[in-house]
């Protein structure tokens, strides 16, 4: 089946109605409005950065592959700051995925994913807009979440004996 192309007029209530699916948890259905917005046109920044908001909310379902479709929204967004930032948001969301899903190691590898985020806000929080602390405010919750989960440093792991 084909797809049904939606009209240039109705892309301000596309987006209005991709952001309330995401908020209802339907991430998948504002995905799917994001990409009819971005068919009619392809640079609509505030679909972008909705696209992969929408994707990053399904890492608890999808984590590799939706880190992979994820990043490859940031080179379409025009603003060196939303790209840097956004590249944080999705290193945070991929970590905070890890650790929903509790496996053994999970708080080893989000701690590196957190990190790695920390690194982008950081960059981003450089060239930020006058009055915007979103980077901070993310590094913030990055290092609360590493305070929960991160083990310290030179923690050694229970060996057992061995008997010789």
């Amino acid at each position: 089946m084909d797809l049904k192309p939606i009209t240039r007029e109705g892309i301000p209530a596309a987006l209005q109605k991709a952001e309330r699916y995401r908020l209802l948890n339907e991430s998948s259905a504002a995905e799917s409005i994001c990409l009819d917005v971005l068919a009619i046109d392809s640079t609509n920044q505030e679909a972008l950065v909705s696209l992969l908001l929408s994707i990053t909310d399904q890492f608890t379902e999808e984590l590799a592959e939706g880190v992979r479709r994820a990043r490859e929204v940031i080179p379409r967004l025009d603003d060196e700051y939303e790209r840097l930032y956004y590249s944080g948001i999705i290193c945070e969301r991929r970590a905070r995925a890890q650790l929903h899903r509790g496996a053994l190691g999970a708080a080893e590898v989000a701690t590196e994913w957190f990190r790695e985020a920390m690194t982008w806000y950081e960059k981003a929080e450089k060239m930020r807009p006058p009055g915007n602390d979103e980077a901070i405010l993310r590094w913030n919750t990055c290092v609360r979440m590493l305070g929960r989960h991160e083990r310290p440093r030179g923690h050694a792991e229970y060996v057992p004996a061995l008997d010789d």
